[in-house]
């Protein structure tokens, strides 16, 4: 079917078909969210043990290992990682590039079910999680005030304000930094211990069965039937220190009489400082596929309501990727406008006519906004990369729109009409005008299709691009010859020719004298290029100009919470 044939006839078609582009393109430009680079998400699940009391090295030989073992056999893990602490054992798995998901996360989940015999039996139950969270913090805040104590403040950030912030569309995580995290402490007392026949390990055993929730069967309440959970779980100290203790001899004694139950606080494992005083801070990660910069104004809205609700409170914003991310996008925008200006300038530097170049800049607005069509129905983002994509082809577009604009003049200049010399100089050139843009096609979407990290982050550039210059190719054989039939000047009139086209001819002519020399010469500027190369500075993404510093310590194991902190405020 030759297209432009067609829309030369059926002008009323090929101008439906655009709008109908556009308004999808448009739509999706609203939907489009905005961040500083391409969503990167690894797949990767987390496996959580927590064991109160418990050491590392104990964690490390009845939960890690155990739970490490049972995961491997799990197909398509890339690395394996866990991480122990006082307590709690994490077990990070990271899986390969592109794998999908949905499987997976059930077989880790079985997989610990079915070693959760070997393991003890007073740990809280494994929590098998997906990583869904994106990058670094949004957004990071230091909470202060003068009334409340350190404790009372932790609370408040993981009750309050962690859930008026999931309620914010878009989080994907919210997490405390310093602070102090609730414990209740049972110092047992031997001598008592000693004179009602008791040992540590009984009481805690007995104490581990306090603690549990359970199914419980069902049952049927007005009529319909539901599911029942035991509960046996204690909330305050003083209820803790009257719990009732079975003796070896049948009798029963409370708690209190063998040991002394305080509620306090356990020992923090982090600190925040802001102008080197200790604070309660929380940062806030968004979840994937959701704006930066949407995301970071909800969060700011809804921490200035708390703020408004809690007038004892100060909320101090620390660190901020909302800015970033909005500037780049701003300075993405601006240069891409500002190549459309130069690219339409020289258009008509060359064309010398204002019908062409106005045919020529249609095509840059109609190829890129279908392509923000395909951005949203693929869940790309506006990013550095995408918006990168429309700065490299913005030239690119307007070539096959030049062409034919410019043979359509030269087939007016033989006294042809404006609709025969549309439709013969569309017929002519059609196949070489395909040929362009399915080679720039051709080297686009090879990038898109990159394996491993890089291709993460190029598969929006190359998809992007290789749309755009299909959406060109679609405007240049379909609607230019149709605007040039409707719109060129009369019939007769050539674009005036270049001032410097005949000295260019004489350079051309030059070189096809002087063939062995202009290859010579040209093959000598090809290996000058390549010894080059390795001079070049080579990074997986170039430094940021950020005004914000991050410095990265680590001390040798064994190293208390004091040490390092002496040591991060010396750094």
């Amino acid at each position: 079917m030759n297209v432009s044939l067609w829309g030369i006839r059926n002008p009323a078609g090929a101008v439906i078909i655009f709008v109908a582009l556009c308004v999808a393109g448009l739509y999706g430009l609203r939907q489009l969210p905005i961040s500083t680079l391409p969503d990167f998400t690894v797949p990767q699940i987390t496996v959580t043990v927590t064991l109160n009391g418990a050491t590392p090295a104990q964690l490390e030989t009845d939960v890690t290992r155990k739970v490490e073992d049972a995961v491997a056999s799990i197909a398509n893990i890339d690395k394996l990682h866990s991480t122990i602490t006082e307590g709690r054992s994490q077990t990070r798995i990271q899986f390969l590039l592109g794998h999908d998901m949905s499987r997976t996360l059930e077989e880790v989940r079985d997989a610990v079910d079915r070693i959760r015999i070997d393991l003890p039996q007073n740990i809280d139950e494994p929590v098998v999680a997906r990583v869904n969270t994106i990058g670094g913090a949004v957004l990071t805040y230091a909470v202060l005030s003068k009334n409340l104590a350190p404790d009372e403040l932790s609370w408040f950030v993981d009750d309050t304000v962690r859930k008026a912030l999931f309620d914010v569309p878009g989080v994907g995580g919210v997490t405390r930094i310093g602070g102090f995290d609730r414990e209740i402490r049972v110092d047992l007392r031997p001598d008592a211990l000693q004179a009602y026949g008791l040992t540590a390990g009984t009481l805690s055993d007995q104490l581990a069965r306090i603690q549990v929730e359970q199914p419980g069967g069902r049952t049927t309440v007005g009529g319909s039937e539901q599911s029942v959970r035991t509960v046996a779980t204690v909330r305050t100290a003083a209820a803790l220190a009257n719990y009732p203790l079975s003796l070896p001899d049948g009798r029963v004694v409370r708690l209190s009489a063998v040991a002394t139950v305080t509620d306090g606080f356990a020992e923090p494992k982090d600190v925040a400082l802001l102008n080197g005083q200790p604070v309660v801070s929380f940062s806030v990660q968004r979840a994937h596929s959701t704006s930066e910069v949407g995301v970071g104004r909800s969060i700011r809205e809804r921490v200035a309501r708390l703020a408004a609700d809690h007038p004892e409170l100060s909320f101090v914003e620390v660190a901020s990727a909302v800015e970033p991310a909005e500037n780049s996008y701003n300075a993405s925008v601006a240069m891409l406008l500002e190549g459309t200006v130069l690219a339409v300038v020289v258009v008509w530097i060359f064309l010398r006519d204002w019908r062409a170049t106005w045919i020529c800049a249609v095509a840059l607005p109609l190829s890129v906004i279908p392509t923000f069509a395909m951005m949203h129905w693929f869940g790309f983002s506006l990013n550095l990369l995408s918006l990168l994509a429309f700065a490299v082809v913005i030239g690119i577009l307007v070539d096959d729109a030049i062409v034919e604009v410019e043979n359509i003049a030269r087939h007016r200049a033989m006294g042809k009409s404006a609709r025969q010399a549309a439709i013969d100089a569309a017929d002519e050139i059609g196949i070489a005008v395909i040929a362009t843009s399915a080679t720039l096609v051709a080297v686009f979407v090879p990038v898109a299709m990159i394996g491993g990290q890089v291709g993460l982050f190029f598969r929006e550039f190359g998809w992007t691009a290789a749309t755009a210059v299909l959406c060109s190719l679609l405007v240049a054989r379909l609607l230019t010859p149709m605007l040039a039939a409707q719109f060129m000047q009369s019939a007769g009139e050539a674009i005036p020719e270049s001032g410097w086209m005949p000295g260019y001819i004489r350079w051309v002519e030059a070189a096809l004298r002087h063939r062995k020399r202009t290859l010579l010469l040209a093959f000598a500027v090809f290996l000058g290029s390549l010894a080059l190369v390795p001079l070049i500075p080579t990074t997986f993404l170039p430094p940021g100009s950020g005004t914000r510093t991050e410095v990265s310590l680590e001390l040798p194991p064994g190293a208390s919470l004091r040490e390092t902190t002496e040591v991060a405020e010396q750094a």
